[in-house]
């Protein structure tokens, strides 16, 4: 699959706009922009997945209600406020978001889904709420993506889309995407928003599975503090502007706009572990050879994210021990006494015995700002990839006054 950057976002796709405004959520006067809309000129097919955490906030069940449908035009978001924990009149706050930027739009209310991040257990300002859903409304434009990344930001410290176009058997299809996520990052479907805009034309059930498999290779391979939110959500729209025939399920077409999708995905999940809260390092966890695929995933997915680990990653101590207890303590079935563990490309252990190696050059690997750690289990064939961050002391401080 051969795919080429273009500009655009998720605007990039025929027939979507976007804006992103400032609402003033938190009433302290800040000029940053914290409500974002997502409009397709006709109504498209939709997928989403969600957060696993038995909390979930009002904006996950509103919005898995609308998808019943399989059908949306338009997302409502707000960053500043996650509407968790917030009883019935949260819920009846998400339902009038949806009724605001329906009507504002001009379209029912039942193809609007609405997602909110931020501080939890807070009800939402839903005057200032209004007045910025009118104004993105407003303010929805072709040009409106990078104003909308913008928006949905809390704690991260840039705005992460991308867009890519592939050719579909002669169609030119295009793919978008923005997502959130700093801290608060352990998907289990974080806090992660993801928002996914194509052209192409696809079967529901076809978009759903393929927005699975992707996240699955994807954000549920990231960590940055091992806390699941309540509020994760990445939703797909797919408007089918492109033309192309409609791609089913189990078909060459479906496998190429997977791998599109996947790549899309990753890209963005990569972009959330780099901006990991206090994050200096990219931390890439490569495990290979492992017995089967959920024994690669669990191998991965527990050295990104020890605590000791990431430490040692800040600290650029090449403490291989620590790798070694994780991938123990994973679940992950595997004899020790095969285990090969590299760091960049020095092999601190071989065969489950350490080495004499190069301190210094392991040294020069961590002080880089992308670190790969690599685990050759040598117990099968399965691989798997997991992305994470260092742990500074500034995680601390950003999460020690997150609320004030």
């Amino acid at each position: 699959m051969k795919q080429k950057h273009v500009d655009g976002g998720i605007c990039a796709p025929l027939g979507f706009m976007a804006s992103g405004v400032a609402a003033d959520i938190n009433g302290k006067g800040n000029s940053k922009k914290d409500v974002a809309l997502i409009f397709s000129e006709t109504p498209a097919v939709a997928a989403g997945v969600f957060t696993k955490n038995a909390v979930k906030a009002a904006p996950i069940l509103v919005t898995q209600e609308v998808l019943k449908n399989q059908k949306l035009q338009a997302v409502v978001i707000n960053s500043r406020n996650a509407n968790s924990c917030t009883g019935q009149q949260g819920m009846k706050d998400a339902v009038a978001m949806c009724c605001l930027a329906a009507y504002s739009l001009k379209i029912e209310p039942e193809l609007i889904a609405v997602s909110s991040t931020g501080v939890i257990g807070v009800p939402l300002p839903m005057q200032r709420i209004e007045k910025g859903i009118v104004e993105a409304a407003k303010y929805l434009s072709k040009d409106g993506n990078a104003d909308a990344a913008s928006a949905i930001m809390t704690t991260d410290t840039f705005s992460k889309e991308i867009a890519i176009q592939i050719d579909l058997n002669g169609f030119a299809v295009a793919i978008g995407g923005i997502s959130k996520g700093s801290g608060m990052v352990h998907p289990n479907m974080a806090t992660i928003l993801g928002f996914i805009t194509t052209d192409a034309k696809i079967t529901p059930h076809a978009l759903q599975a393929a927005l699975k498999r992707a996240n699955d290779k994807s954000f549920n391979m990231i960590s940055v503090d091992g806390d699941t939110s309540t509020n994760d959500m990445i939703l797909a729209m797919a408007n089918g502007l492109s033309s192309n025939p409609e791609i089913q399920l189990d078909t060459p077409e479906f496998e190429t706009f997977i791998q599109a999708l996947e790549y899309v995905l990753v890209f963005l999940a990569k972009e959330v572990a780099r901006d990991g809260e206090g994050a200096t390092k990219l931390l890439e966890v490569q495990i290979v050879n492992a017995a089967s695929m959920d024994d690669a995933k669990a191998a991965a997915r527990a050295v990104c994210s020890s605590l000791l680990v990431k430490t040692a990653i800040f600290g650029e101590d090449a403490n291989w021990g620590r790798i070694l207890c994780a991938l123990g303590y994973s679940g992950a079935q595997f004899d020790p006494s095969n285990v090969n563990i590299f760091i960049g490309d020095v092999q601190v252990m071989d065969k489950g015995r350490p080495l004499m190696f190069d301190e210094e050059a392991a040294l020069h690997i961590l002080s880089k700002n992308e670190i790969i750690i690599t685990g050759d289990l040598q117990s099968g064939s399965a691989n798997a990839t997991s992305w994470g961050c260092d742990l500074s002391y500034d995680y601390v401080k950003i999460n020690g006054s997150y609320r004030t």
